[in-house]
């Protein structure tokens, strides 16, 4: 049988997601609110397309949006079927929708995923919540999102449910502190306009060779390439929640972040005054990920 997976939410990354599956052979089901791209009409018209027992990923924004998707699951899904919350949902709203579920035999996943627009390509780092059984039940997906090459280098099973999402939270709260280091060391190279003649040619030199290269460095590079300067990117740069509840997680934990609390600082500066430095940050977001630019006049 050919495998099948319901998807709900088909924007940047669902879409692509879709299309990766797809190729790797699994049947897709997608559901999104926007009819143009959207296989089904609702949920229920989803469930009655998959075969039981159903899996069904869930790819919206964190937050209510996903309680309120996971609820209307509940709805339409029945005992041993499953739900996997793909979206960067708090590791702590993994244990409300896994009792919600649960009481009605129906399992869940969650699952923190990298890679943002670039995951087409390239693959999705995948970092899994949930039973054993589950997460084995539904490895081909994983196997077909990931990058090619060993599975421990792009797939890891964390642990149980929550797992999954309270380490990509970590990974997020990483990726602020990264970010802001090579965005800081942007401004420090352009202060010194007498001496450095060319930093986007600096930048591109650091690729090979050096102990700072990186992922995050060639996406900074293709920036500077496409945009010398950084004229057309305001310093606004949002703050999507996982670095706060990764600083929120470390204070209750007594666990010293000095350098991720200060990225995220650095942030909510970006929404008060203009920086270079911040400038660079924004440019790498959009770069993997297409993220909001400064919110306008009107909201």
């Amino acid at each position: 049988m050919t495998m099948q997976i319901g998807l709900i939410g088909l924007g940047k990354m669902g879409n692509n997601m879709r299309t990766r599956m797809q190729n790797a052979g699994i049947e897709v089901v997608g559901y999104d609110t926007n009819p143009e791209v959207s296989d089904v009409a609702d949920l229920a018209e989803l469930a009655a397309r998959l075969q039981a027992p159903r899996t069904v990923w869930v790819m919206v924004p964190a937050g209510d949006i996903t309680s309120s998707v996971i609820s209307q699951l509940n709805d339409v899904l029945e005992a041993g079927d499953l739900v996997i919350d793909g979206g960067n949902s708090r590791f702590t709203e993994d244990f409300k929708h896994a009792e919600l579920l649960t009481n009605k035999g129906i399992d869940f996943v969650d699952a923190g995923v990298s890679g943002g627009v670039w995951g087409l390509k390239n693959g999705y780092g995948l970092m899994v919540g949930g039973s054993d059984e589950q997460v084995e039940r539904v490895m081909p997906i994983f196997d077909a999102l990931r990058p090619e090459g060993p599975r421990e280098e792009g797939f890891v099973h964390v642990g149980p449910v929550g797992s999954g999402h309270y380490a990509k939270m970590v990974h997020n709260g990483i990726e602020y502190a990264l970010m802001q280091a090579y965005a800081e060391g942007y401004e420090l190279l352009l202060s010194r306009d007498d001496l450095i003649k060319d930093v986007p040619a600096t930048f591109k030199a650091w690729q090979r060779g050096t102990v700072v290269r990186s992922w995050l460095l060639e996406l900074l590079v293709l920036g500077l390439e496409q945009d010398p300067g950084f004229e057309q990117i305001d310093d606004y740069v949002a703050d999507s929640g996982e670095g706060r509840w990764t600083v929120e997680e470390a204070v209750d934990r007594k666990v010293p972040l000095s350098t991720i609390s200060a990225s995220l600082f650095a942030r909510y500066a970006s929404q008060q005054s203009e920086s270079p430095a911040l400038k660079a940050v924004a440019a790498l977001r959009q770069q993997f990920g297409g993220h909001a630019t400064k919110p306008s006049a009107d909201g």
